[in-house]
Formats: C-alpha cells, structure tokens, sequence
C-alpha cells in the first residue's frame, strides 16, 4: 500500500509540473494525463506543446523505473516471509 502511494504521489507532482509549464489549467486532466505516461500507456489524446513535450518520455522513464523498485521491494518482502516461515533453507 506504501509503494501504490508512493506512486499516487509521484503521478501527481508531475501533475503539478504539467500545470507549471502552462500545459493544463485543471488539476484532473493534468493528473489523468501524468497516470496515463507514468503506467507507460502512452500519452492518449492531449498532446503536449512542442517546448514540453520531452517531459513526456522523462515521465515514461521514471514510471518504468519506480514500477522496478516496487517489484524489487514485494520480493524482498516475499523473499524475508519465506525465510522467517521456513528457517532450515538454504542461502542462494
């Protein structure tokens, strides 16, 4: 729940960026656009100017790269349940 918060967060600072830049007066469709860049799924039907238009892979970018850290911390988490649930295993 920490991570999808996380990620909440961070989707709506990029938001708030879009809404600096000029690029979105309202905060929802700022933020739908940012949901929809940070998930990867690519910029739907608003089109960014020309001037900021290379926040929107920056923001693709940060999106892979968050959704890689919270795998890696759910294995971790899953690897440590398993080791304190069964003490006899052996180290990798």
């Amino acid at each position: 729940m920490l991570a999808g918060a996380a990620h909440t967060l961070e989707i709506m600072i990029w938001a708030a960026v879009f809404m600096i830049c000029g690029e979105f007066s309202h905060f929802a469709p700022a933020f739908c656009h940012s949901a929809m860049l940070y998930t990867t799924l690519g910029p739907g039907d608003v089109v960014m100017s020309p001037a900021w238009k290379l926040l929107e892979p920056a923001e693709a970018g940060d999106g892979i790269l968050m959704f890689g850290v919270s795998t890696a911390i759910v294995i971790s988490t899953i690897q440590l349940m398993v080791r304190r649930k069964f003490h006899d295993l052996p180290d990798f």
